[in-house]
């Protein structure tokens, strides 16, 4: 199916889920282990129907979940169609029928709570470096470009968090070169950054806000707080819960 657009995931209006990175994300509250479980399995069912399922992680008081299309299709600027990992219709048709289950079952989702962690390295010599970490973070390069058009590496069963890497100039070190890009929803992305600078952080540049703020500790070493709001669009509210606007269409990491 094809990938889906900034416009098409804000008409969806997926009142429980926020789109950070490639998939969609919920954190349903529960009450117990046992109510978790209950949850999970009737969203089991309803994959089954669908032929389509999230990906689970549980506990005590919560159960998160992913939506993610493995086999989404993007098309480039000349036509060209690229087989990716990103939200399509089927996604959006599971996330509401997981949201009618919630409801049904008197369980409470709690988008502000959902937050996706990126690794990212700096460097002018990705497609060299790679395969390095592919193997070092999954044992084997299979993972390099998986689901994305770029060198990314992305493990099948998500044991670890994307590695992609941004395009720089050549330098020598001592430079920072790793950074995380931490995925928030945009309407707690203020309070995210206040929370940081209170603990002694330092906001190094915000030009791009609310898309990305650079954030560094008191030795220099800098992460981003990002959304899938462009550089300059205003945050809604907190109490409103439309799905974030993306900065683009494209199924690979915006550079930083």
């Amino acid at each position: 199916m094809d990938m889906l657009t900034t416009e098409q995931i804000e008409a969806a209006d997926l009142k429980d889920w926020r789109k950070l990175g490639q998939g969609f994300h919920a954190r349903y509250v529960v009450d117990g282990f046992g109510e978790g479980v209950r949850f999970v399995a009737a969203v089991g069912q309803a994959g089954d129907a669908l032929g389509h399922h999230p990906r689970v992680t549980m506990g005590d008081g919560f159960v998160d979940l992913k939506l993610i299309s493995e086999d989404a299709v993007y098309r480039d600027g000349e036509g060209s169609e690229h087989v990716v990992e990103w939200v399509t219709g089927k996604d959006v048709e599971l996330a509401r029928r997981i949201t009618e289950i919630a409801a049904e079952q008197g369980i409470v989702a709690t988008p502000s709570a959902v937050t996706v962690v990126e690794l990212a390295i700096d460097t002018a010599q990705a497609a060299a470096i790679a395969p390095v970490w592919a193997a070092l973070l999954t044992g084997s390069t299979e993972a390099q470009g998986r689901g994305t058009i770029g060198t990314d590496i992305r493990d099948a069963t998500g044991r670890v968090p994307i590695l992609w890497f941004q395009q720089t100039d050549e330098h020598e070190t001592p430079r920072q070169r790793f950074h995380l890009d931490i995925w928030v929803p945009p309407e707690i992305a203020e309070s995210r950054i206040a929370a940081a600078v209170a603990a002694g952080g330092i906001v190094v540049d915000d030009t791009q806000a609310p898309s990305f703020t650079v954030i560094a500790d008191q030795d220099g070493n800098k992460a981003c707080i990002c959304t899938y709001l462009s550089a300059g669009e205003p945050a809604a509210p907190a109490e409103i819960s439309d799905i974030p606007a993306d900065t683009s269409d494209t199924p690979w990491s915006v550079d930083r």
